[in-house]
């Protein structure tokens, strides 16, 4: 399992004391001593990986088979001998403009804290490494760990929030530019756009409820007061979830103004073909009268008859292209 295990290590008060590969032998001697707690660390594992840690730190089938399968929503579950906490962590591409997103397994139970990766958008060494320099959060154990995580997951979501918020900026000054911009090209980009806002709200809407439930006393392993902790990180979120919902309000009112402006474009051209095939249709309504070849036609034996007729035409058209133009069909 080395290449599974990215970390294993006792924090004892709140420090680091060593890492180790015998998880076993470490939980049993972090459990031992009352300050101490593991912290194991791992990415992707196979069932088989995760037959031996699951046996050794008693998690449940039913926690273990969701972290095993992953594509779970977040969700908070209460064990007997452990929480388990999904999380989805967010990541935001600025050079293809989308949203990636992966999967966070977080199980804590008595002395001991064992993450689950499934994905590259993890913020786990991060946040390891900075709590290794703060022992005095460390040092309220497993529980600090878990806040950590999901905090440091939340401020990714309020600035993958803001970056969102500056690409929609900059469609909607597109789509409401002068010349309207490519329709096509604007309208996929919307859509695309779209999908992405909602692949960020499959992320953000459900973890409100196991926030909210980690406020509120009764769940193991989360002391009274470690619960503020966890309110912080629900007004956080709270904040990104608020911004998600404006993200999509602001897409549907610009794909509606989009689609609005395309159908007065379709009308002022309609408008056009029409005024132009009005213009068309009156000399050739006139040539085809003369053109019928009768004997008795008026005007046909006059000399001046033809001059007549064309100077009709021209005098016809030039009223009606007056009349369109002035009515803003041309």
């Amino acid at each position: 399992m080395p290449g599974v295990i990215k970390d294993c290590a006792i924090y004892r008060e709140g420090r680091r004391t060593e890492r180790t590969a015998d998880f076993a032998t470490a939980l049993a001697a972090a459990r031992a001593d009352g300050d101490s707690f593991l912290w194991l660390g791992l990415h992707e594992p196979t069932q088989q990986e995760f037959d031996l840690v699951s046996s050794e730190f008693g998690l449940h089938p039913l926690a273990v088979e969701d972290a095993l399968k992953a594509h779970q929503r977040p969700k908070l579950e209460v064990y007997e001998d452990s929480l388990f906490v999904v999380l989805k962590p967010v990541g935001y591409d600025a050079g293809t403009d989308t949203v990636t997103t992966s999967e966070l397994m977080v199980f804590v139970g008595d002395s001991f804290v064992v993450t689950v990766r499934h994905g590259e958008a993890s913020p786990l060494t991060a946040v390891r490494q900075r709590l290794e320099h703060q022992p005095e959060i460390l040092r309220h154990g497993p529980t600090a760990v878990l806040y950590a995580v999901s905090d440091a997951v939340v401020d990714d979501y309020i600035e993958v929030a803001g970056e969102l918020q500056l690409d929609l900026e900059e469609l909607e000054a597109e789509v409401f530019s002068s010349n309207g911009g490519d329709t096509k090209n604007i309208a996929a980009r919307i859509y695309a756009f779209k999908r992405e806002v909602l692949e960020f709200r499959r992320a953000t809407g459900p973890l409100l409820e196991p926030m909210v439930r980690l406020q509120n006393p009764g769940v193991p392993f989360v002391p009274s007061h470690a619960r503020p902790f966890f309110r912080d990180v629900g007004d956080h979120l709270t904040r990104a979830n608020d911004s998600v919902e404006g993200l999509d309000r602001l897409l549907s009112d610009i794909l509606a103004a989009h689609l609005a402006q395309v159908g007065v474009r379709q009308n002022d051209d309609m408008r056009k073909i029409s005024a132009w095939a009005a213009l068309a249709a009156v000399p050739t309504l006139i040539a085809g009268i003369y053109g019928m070849n009768f004997t008795d036609m008026p005007e046909l034996k006059w000399p001046l008859g033809y001059p007549v007729v064309l100077l009709v035409m021209a005098g016809i058209e030039f009223a009606l292209y007056r009349l369109f133009k002035r009515r803003g069909w041309l």
